[in-house]
């Protein structure tokens, strides 16, 4: 217990329902990512969806840090609560930007290079007969995609991020069909890594359902403030 209140009154230096918003995605994110290093089988993701992952992680952060920090008061007076889902949707559609502008790329969790290079090499022998290996560098001519191996070895996983701008989405996409079906009938051990994965995103989630415990009803004042609010745009509809 003193652990507990050692970190909130030190770290969670936020009101307890700003606290929740801003690091219950964080703890989400945190449980799914160790779920997903204890497993036996790699996990095998586009960049697409890891960027997403993470950008709902943070979302909480954006809503309590720079919205708040730059909340337009001026827009507010005029609007009223809609000023909130403008800046949400603003947040949304600038993720959307930034995930568009994300060159191709695929993160395979659980598994180091040594393990997958022997896999991707009998794959894409199959894919592509003029597939071309160059160290840590990867041609397919015929699905026009031109890769690098990267990995991160201390957290074991793998990306195999594109190389230049001329690059073919539809060979993406079936070297991540053809990848994911390998990858399904293998296993290897438990990532140790995921262990302290966990237990950071249950040591976040623990403390913050003992700050809601401990002052229930500062929760609830700001979830009925909330539903005040979106109660009164519909009425003002």
């Amino acid at each position: 217990m003193e652990l507990f209140r050692f970190i909130w009154d030190n770290v969670f230096v936020m009101d307890t329902f700003h606290a929740c918003l801003a690091l219950g995605p964080v703890a989400v994110y945190l449980l799914l990512l160790g779920a997903i290093n204890l497993s036996r089988r790699p996990f095998l993701v586009s960049g697409t969806r890891d960027a997403t992952a993470l950008g709902l992680a943070v979302s909480g952060f954006m809503i309590v840090g720079p919205m708040k920090l730059f909340f337009p008061d001026a827009a507010a007076a005029h609007f009223g609560p809609f000023v909130w889902l403008l800046l949400l949707a603003f947040y949304g559609l600038c993720l959307v930007l930034v995930l568009l502008l994300l060159r191709p790329r695929l993160v395979i969790y659980n598994i180091s290079a040594d393990q997958l290079r022997p896999i991707l090499a009998e794959l894409v022998d199959q894919l592509d007969p003029n597939a071309r290996w160059a160290g840590d560098m990867l041609l397919l001519p015929g699905l026009g995609v031109q890769l690098h191996v990267n990995e991160l070895a201390w957290m074991r996983n793998v990306s195999l991020s594109s190389v230049g701008g001329d690059q073919n989405y539809l060979g993406w996409r079936r070297l991540e069909l053809a990848l994911g079906a390998a990858l399904r009938r293998v296993e290897f051990g438990r990532n140790p890594r995921g262990i302290s994965l966990v237990a950071a995103g249950t040591l976040i989630a623990a403390a913050l359902v003992w700050a809601v415990a401990r002052d229930p009803q500062a929760v609830a004042d700001a979830l009925f403030d909330i539903g005040e609010a979106v109660c009164n745009m519909f009425r003002r509809e």
